[in-house]
């Protein structure tokens, strides 16, 4: 991909595209199961067995009947099926996993239909990023609390009664306290700093999104490269941006995914089955959530900037993606959209509407380069550039 502009982010995803393997970690016993991340304790390998005299799926039963809980990873393939595996990594046969399934049967379903509605609720996610996006009048950056607990007082070992007697002792018990007192003290001071810092950076953030950001170039492309990463992205993101020469214009490129990066499909649960049953999306839909998905990135990073750079005037966002050239075989960028907004037409929009809002009608207010087929298929366009 060309270098296009003099500052790029690179962006990490926080909602992933949900495309190829799956897998789901969690504790599971007779008596539920819960995730991995809540689970103390529990078994992480296999159950002691397998000596030839009792089979791992019989040190299984054995396990789970006594009310152990064991820590499982499961795999979900394409099709809905599942891999069971013990903590350590090593797979289950299919008659453990029929062992695992008799016993928490109940607490796996319940997990995975959780999983199964979290799935579905990324999906639709993806179509309805444009709902997100800030209103150009929000108010200044808030600073955060420093939500570190400070360390628990120390405990002191009160002197007994014979310690009168055995000097020694009390000694021993009296240096206990000091060195807990001391520790105390030290992880205190360690906290403190650590708060200090933190207060220091967000009081510095304040200043810079509420003052600096009016007239300091290097202030303007600092809090916009933090907004744009506390945007919930799908996928990691390469954004290149260019600052006019008077600092109230900004022309940004976004890479977008390609359309087979895209979930493909909705998820359910059969009744009194331990598996999903994925349904695929029709083409027709693939590319509605396609399209609605890549103009909301254009309304989500339009939202960044209008809000939080209050010296631009006009913002120009192009979106493209990485294609193959069929004739070289090499990698191009292919422009789907480029669009250029002022900020009083930006103003215009009904951001207390955008839950029944089309991503695209959105975009479609401005300035518009655009070349899409009704049915959601792009073709190459110029994008607009700084001039």
């Amino acid at each position: 991909m060309s270098f296009r502009f003099p500052r790029r982010i690179t962006l990490a995803p926080g909602m992933r595209l949900n495309r190829g393997k799956r897998s789901l970690e969690l504790s599971v016993g007779s008596d539920g199961a819960s995730p991995s991340t809540e689970a103390s304790g529990g078994r992480e390998g296999r159950p002691r067995g397998g000596n030839g005299r009792t089979s791992l799926a019989a040190a299984l039963e054995t396990c789970l009947s006594h009310g152990e809980t064991l820590f499982v990873r499961l795999e979900i393939g394409d099709q809905g099926t599942i891999r069971y595996f013990y903590g350590d990594g090593t797979p289950m046969t299919e008659s453990e996993s029929r062992v695992l399934r008799r016993h928490a049967r109940t607490a796996l379903r319940e997990r995975l239909e959780r999983y199964c509605r979290r799935l579905n609720e990324d999906l639709e996610h993806l179509g309805r990023l444009h709902e997100e996006t800030p209103h150009p009048q929000t108010n200044g950056y808030t600073p955060r609390h420093f939500d570190e607990a400070p360390p628990a007082s120390p405990t002191f070992r009160a002197a007994a009664w014979w310690h009168a007697l055995w000097p020694p002792a009390k000694r021993r018990r009296e240096a206990e306290n000091r060195r807990r007192q001391a520790a105390f003290d030290e992880a205190y001071r360690d906290w403190e700093w650590r708060k200090a810092e933190y207060d220091a950076a967000e009081f510095a953030r304040q200043r810079r999104e509420s003052e600096a950001v009016w007239h300091d170039r290097d202030a303007m492309e600092q809090t916009l490269r933090e907004r744009l990463e506390e945007i919930d992205w799908p996928r990691e993101t390469v954004i290149d941006f260019d600052l006019g020469q008077d600092d109230r214009t900004i022309a940004v490129d976004v890479e977008l995914p390609a359309e087979d990066e895209m979930p493909d499909r909705l998820w359910t649960m059969p009744a009194k089955q331990v598996k999903l049953t994925p349904k695929r999306l029709s083409a027709t839909r693939q590319r509605r959530l396609y399209r609605d998905h890549v103009h909301g990135i254009a309304c989500r990073v339009l939202g960044a900037v209008f809000a939080r750079l209050p010296a631009i005037e006009e913002a120009r966002v192009s979106g493209y993606r990485l294609v193959t050239d069929p004739a070289s075989g090499r990698e191009r960028d292919q422009y789907l959209y480029s669009v250029k907004v002022t900020r009083k037409q930006w103003e215009k929009t009904d951001f207390d509407g955008l839950e029944e809002t089309d991503p695209v009608v959105v975009v479609e207010a401005f300035t518009l380069r655009r070349d899409m087929t009704k049915t959601g298929i792009f073709r190459d366009i110029e994008p607009f550039k700084l001039v």
